[in-house]
């Protein structure tokens, strides 16, 4: 009888540790925008906000009498920016943050440099204009919160809605036999990568010589974001970066990066390759979509393709990766011990998508011998 009530203690137990939700602090000077993050939040049965504050003085107060498991933090407060507060955080007891920044172009490099002190994903403020963007928001706003509260961060030295279905790549591009041309000289790399993708995407492109194989990038970010972000990477790397345009040609030496809020498609004209820049839904919840870029990729390249995906929440690219491979593509995933979040690797891995699992370090090497 002991036995069988000690046993009913820890499945007790076990069971409330699953349902424990996410506590979120919430910190933004503007009272309409927490009002509004919290009524978003607390829609999602996982997601608890545990407080909101004001400014970041408020907040550190309340997180000395009880830590969050995720942070989302404005940018631009009184008394103290977004930015020093995250410094203070990161360098002092880390919590995973999500920046929520205002789509402008000052917005968008402030929230690159809050990537580099530490944050763990940066989203646009939440759009209140219609039902399809009120409702998007939540999407981005729970899933960000969702991928936060598994991120890996570490210390910095100085009533329930009705869920809407989740969409497949079919949404945006259907399933077809590969349109691709026997094996060719011409190789595209197709890469994948959401939380923690920035600084995975860096330390891989970087790594890339001036003569590599043409580069196509889907990275979970907002529009306006992934401009500065790829103005950046050309700053840094060795090879050109720049954010897609409808029409831009594949070339070797060059990454495309797909535009925030926007899928891109991999294409091709005889034996050259393009991207397609487009609408259209949310796919796996995110526009764009690693999903679409590789479901494409796989259609037109085929075998002279090599796909690789990077840290991530969700299973975005998984499907894609395996219809890639199944394609003949050569393809990869990120080893968990160097995410920042194992999710959308992991979940190629289940599906047999990848034919090696590497450490992120390894990645440019693998793209360039496998081209």
């Amino acid at each position: 009888m002991d036995q069988l009530y000690n046993r009913s203690l820890i499945l007790l137990y076990i069971m409330t540790l699953e349902k424990k939700k996410i506590r979120v602090l919430i910190v933004d000077d503007s009272a309409v925008v927490r009002q509004t993050m919290s009524a978003i939040l607390q829609s999602d049965p996982d997601i608890e906000v545990m407080a909101t504050a004001c400014d970041p003085y408020i907040a550190a107060k309340r997180i000395q009498s009880e830590v969050p498991d995720v942070i989302t933090l404005d940018v631009e407060m009184p008394r103290m920016d977004g930015i020093t507060f995250l410094k203070k955080i990161m360098t002092q007891h880390p919590i995973p943050v999500v920046i929520i920044s205002s789509l402008t172009e000052e917005g968008s490099q402030t929230a690159l440099k809050a990537l580099e002190y530490g944050a763990v994903d940066v989203i646009a403020k939440p759009r209140m204009d219609t039902k399809e963007f009120i409702e998007e928001s939540r999407i981005k706003l729970c899933e960000a919160v969702r991928a936060a509260a598994h991120a890996k961060v570490f210390q910095r030295i100085p009533s329930k809605l009705k869920v809407e279905p989740k969409l497949s790549a079919d949404a945006v591009i259907s399933k077809a036999p590969t349109l691709s041309m026997i094996k060719t000289t011409e190789v595209v790399v197709a890469v994948g990568a959401s939380t923690g993708g920035t600084e995975a995407l860096r330390v891989f492109l970087e790594a890339m010589p001036a003569d590599c194989p043409g580069i196509v990038i889907v990275q979970h970010m907002p529009e306006n974001f992934t401009k500065s972000f790829a103005n950046r990477l050309n700053d840094l790397c060795t090879i050109s970066v720049k954010e897609a345009e409808n029409g831009d040609h594949v070339l070797p030496g060059l990454a495309l990066i797909a535009p925030g809020n926007k899928h891109m498609l991999l294409k091709r004209s005889g034996a050259k390759y393009y991207v397609e820049v487009k609408e259209g839904p949310l796919v796996n919840r995110h526009r764009p979509s690693v999903d679409v870029l590789f479901r494409s990729t796989a259609r037109y390249a085929g075998a002279n393709a090599v796909g690789i995906i990077m840290t991530g929440m969700g299973d975005d690219g998984a499907r894609g990766l395996l219809e890639m491979k199944e394609a003949g593509a050569v393809t990869a995933a990120q080893d968990e011990a160097s995410c920042v979040v194992y999710g959308m690797p992991k979940e190629a891995v289940k599906l047999g998508a990848a034919d090696k699992i590497l450490p992120l370090d390894k990645l440019a090497q693998f793209a360039i011998k496998a081209s």
